[in-house]
Parts: structure tokens; C-alpha cells; sequence
């Protein structure tokens, strides 16, 4: 049997919006890979499949889920069938992306200063004072070249109507993007000429991008830098991440035990000796960096770090405080902020939410749980959340309850049909929900997009949840110039 067959069997859900098929024919973004699935056996489906996992698991790219008794890390989960985007499509999701980063950015640099956007009632003072995630010890302290957002990773879904929306914003230390460049990697393997052939945008220049960004926020006027990973160790979820970052950038993976501070500046330990370190890629919360200044039973950062920073002979990417921009109680005023501080319509909507401090809000929301996500404003991996098209009463009652002693704590949204694509699952191509996140580096010279992104899959049937923790996959994401 070929792939014919299981293209002629594959079948979306009425009211979806289907990135491969469209009223019962292929997008023409799609008919180059619909044209090669077709004449492949089953059998060379099934190989390619194999050779995918095993490639993951000889790289070693994993992931620790956390709330899994064991512990124990695990192969990304790979679909070897490319989510496509067209070029027209993709120049449109740039444009908002840039767009949304520099009002983030300015409402950083605002909220830790003069806070005119408070004092002009566009964003509530009481949500920013209740936010945990609002770090009162940077209120001051000037960032080098004015950039608080330097990596950023925002989360898009599509819509059944095909348009594309903002979901999240990550801001403190977003991960996956080593996901995103071993996929591509995986993917030249398994279809080499189909990329090509394609005219697929290249995501493999991402290192060199992130290394020069890196360099170039240095204060020093050095001709070479000194650039440091700081991981919280092998343990952390993203840790691969780490390795993999160092390793493509040639620049030291570092814990806090391998730094220093003296006279205010950052050095790191070296056989030569003590080295002064010039910018810090930080894959550590904010709460873990300085024992001095935060938690004072944290090991895994460096005494005295903040003081380095306060000072500027350091920077610290992302910025130390971000996390207030990625509140989701926050994320529904980005519209506003775009158009109070660059007198612009956001390119890219955001999905409606409601806070669930609001009376009206409360009522509506409880009122038509079965359309409604209820999430948390503070956490992520797909935790915190009720679906409430698919919870029980019980659950229900107790979210109620929650969000009744903590409302401040609470969003909601309606529940949007992710789009679907096509995966090679069971020995059949069934569809799957996804969503996206692209990566944006932010610098001195303009911020930098790159062409893709991670798309990540809902591998359970029906599941809306595209988290890995949750288990959920990912594809490689092709941007296609037809």
C-alpha cells in the first residue's frame, strides 16, 4: 500500500481549519509533500518514522516532565510530516511579532521607571501590584542599549477562521528552540530534496544570530566578549537546551558555582584563572539568580549578581523582571499598550479574555464553562488550566471555589479549535491540533525573526493541549516561498 491511499482516507474535523486540505483538495503549499507521501510505500513510511526516533534518541534531545514519579527524561515525540506556511502568511506574522515586542518593550522599560502607563490608567496599578511576578528590586536600574526583551518566544495559535492569534507571551527564559533546529536537522535527513525543492526558509543560522546578539550587548569596549550559559544544572527540564546552545556557539555552559563576584563584576573561574564576564544568557528564574537579593537558600545562582547588574557590568539576558509582561492578567492589555506607545492597531489580535476579578466576567465565564479554558495567571506547560468543554462537575466546582478565594490568580478565554495537521500516527495520517512559536532575538541593530519556529502537536486525539509535559509533540515548521 502507498501513501495514496492513506492521503485518500485522511479526514479533518467539519469546522476546523486544516493546514494541508481545503475543500477536499490540497493547499498548494502543501502539494510538493502531497505528491511525495503518495508514491512512498507504507513500509518506507514506518522506516522514516523509525529513523526519526532514532536519530532523537542518539542525539539525546530530551525533555523532563517533572510530575512523572520517575523523573526520568524522554525522547521529544517527532512527526515526520513538515507543518508548511506560506511566505504571505509568515511576512504577516513577522510584522506583528516585532510589533508586539516593542511595545512589550517599552512597557518594561516603563514599568520599572516613570510607570506613565499606570499613571495614565491603560494598564490597572492593582494588577501590576498584585503580581508576583513584578520584581520591585530592578525599579531603577538602567538595562544596557534600553532592551529588557532580548529572546523571546510567543506562542500563536490559528483559528477556525484561518487567522493567526497571539496565545502567549514568553519573556523570561523561553525554551524549544533546540527543538526547533534539530527538527530541521532530522528533516533533511528523512525528505533531503524535498526541502530544496520547497525553497524552504533556513532556520539553521540561529546560533550564529543568537551569538552576535549575544556579543553585541556587551558594555565593554573589548574586541571579544566574554559570553557565559548559566543552567541551573543537569536536572532542569531544558537542560539539552543548554548543552546543545553552548556547544553550537563555542561559548562556556556554566552553573552558579563557576562564577563570581568581585567589586561589583561577574568573573568566572577558568584554569587560568578569573575571567570577567560580560553577558550572562540566563536560564535561571529570577528568584534562584542572587542569593543576596532573592532567595537566600538558592544554590544555583551567584551572591552578589544583582549588584554586578544594578551597576551595569553585566548583562543579564533576559532582563531580571520580565515575567510581569508575561502575566496572563498583563497579556490582555498588549493591544493597548501597542497603541498607547506606538499609536497602532495590533497586527496580530490577541484571544479575548476575561478576568476573573470582574463580577460580569465571573458570571458569564461560569455560565458557559463548556466553552471556556480557565488558566491561571502565573503558570504554564499546560498546568493550571481547565478545559471546561471536557471536565467533570466536581472539577468544575473546584475551580469555582478557587477562583472565588483568589480571582487576581484567574483568566479565561474561549476555547478556540486549534488548526489541524496532518501526522503519521498508527500507521495512518490522522489530523492533530497545533500551535506555534516562533523565536524573535532583540538587539542593538533591530530584532531578528526567525523564518519557522517550533510547531508543537496535541498528540492525543481531540486534545487541545500541545504542551510536552502534557504529551503533546512537534514538527518541523516550514516557511515556503510560492
Amino acid at each position: 500500500m502507498t501513501g495514496e491511499a492513506l492521503l485518500q482516507a485522511y479526514f479533518s474535523t467539519p469546522g476546523n481549519w486544516d493546514e494541508m486540505v481545503q475543500d477536499g483538495g490540497f493547499r498548494p503549499e502543501y502539494r510538493h509533500v502531497a505528491e511525495t507521501l503518495r508514491h512512498l510505500q507504507i513500509e518506507s513510511l514506518h522506516q522514516k518514522d523509525k529513523l526519526a526516533s532514532d536519530l532523537f534518541m542518539n542525539q539525546g534531545i530530551t525533555f523532563t516532565v517533572y510530575s512523572d514519579n520517575a523523573g526520568i527524561e524522554r525522547i521529544f515525540p517527532f512527526d515526520i510530516i513538515p507543518r508548511i506556511i506560506k511566505a504571505a502568511e509568515w511576512d504577516h506574522i513577522e510584522a506583528g511579532i516585532r510589533q508586539r515586542l516593542k511595545a512589550l518593550n517599552l512597557f518594561l522599560k516603563d514599568i520599572y521607571s516613570d510607570q506613565q502607563i499606570l499613571k495614565d490608567q491603560v494598564v490597572p496599578s492593582e494588577l501590576i501590584a498584585s503580581c508576583p511576578q513584578y520584581t520591585r528590586e530592578v525599579h531603577g536600574i538602567k538595562v544596557a542599549h534600553d532592551i529588557f526583551v532580548h529572546i523571546a518566544g510567543i506562542d500563536l495559535i490559528r483559528g477556525a477562521d484561518g487567522q493567526f492569534y497571539v496565545l502567549e507571551d514568553n519573556l523570561r527564559t523561553p525554551s524549544g528552540v533546540s527543538y526547533m533546529l534539530e527538527n530541521r536537522e532530522v528533516t533533511k535527513r528523512l525528505f533531503p530534496d524535498l526541502l530544496s525543492a520547497n525553497k524552504v526558509r533556513m532556520v539553521s543560522n540561529y546560533p550564529l544570530l543568537l551569538h552576535q546578539n549575544l556579543i553585541s550587548l556587551a558594555t565593554r569596549q573589548i574586541a571579544q566578549p566574554v559570553v557565559v550559559i548559566l543552567t541551573p544544572g543537569i536536572f532542569n527540564s531544558a537542560y539539552y537546551e543548554h548543552t546543545f546552545l553552548a556547544r553550537q556557539m563555542g561559548i562556556p555552559l556554566v552553573e552558579g558555582r563557576d562564577l563570581m563576584v568581585d567589586n561589583h563584576k561577574v568573573y568566572m573561574k577558568t584554569t587560568q584563572g578569573l575571567q570577567q564576564v560580560d553577558v550572562i544568557y540566563r536560564r535561571i528564574d529570577d528568584e534562584f539568580l542572587d542569593p543576596l537579593v532573592f532567595r537566600a537558600d538558592s544554590a544555583l545562582g551567584v551572591p552578589g549578581l544583582m549588584s554586578a547588574y544594578r551597576k551595569g557590568n553585566v548583562v543579564l539576558v533576559n532582563a531580571v523582571g520580565n515575567g510581569v509582561a508575561d502575566d496572563k492578567a498583563i497579556y490582555a492589555y498588549v493591544p493597548a499598550m501597542i497603541k498607547y506607545y506606538l499609536n497602532e492597531e495590533a497586527i496580530l489580535p490577541n484571544v479575548p479574555t476575561y478576568h476573573m476579578h470582574e463580577k460580569d466576567a465571573f458570571h458569564h465565564v461560569f455560565e458557559n464553562i463548556s466553552s471556556m479554558v480557565l488558566k491561571r495567571t502565573n503558570q504554564s506547560g499546560g498546568y493550571g488550566m481547565l478545559m471546561g468543554h471536557k471536565a467533570e462537575q466536581e472539577e468544575i466546582e473546584d475551580f469555582r471555589q478557587q477562583v472565588t478565594e483568589d480571582p487576581r490568580n484567574f483568566i479565561a478565554q474561549p476555547i478556540i479549535r486549534l488548526s489541524t495537521v496532518p501526522c503519521f500516527l498508527d500507521g495512518g495520517f490522522k489530523s492533530r491540533h497545533v500551535d506555534l512559536r516562533p523565536f524573535a532575538l532583540c538587539g542593538p541593530d533591530g530584532i531578528q525573526i526567525v523564518p519557522g519556529g517550533l510547531t508543537r502537536v496535541a498528540l492525543k486525539e481531540g486534545s487541545l493541549v500541545v504542551n510536552s509535559s502534557q504529551g503533546g509533540g512537534s514538527k518541523d515548521t516550514w516557511i515556503v516561498d510560492n
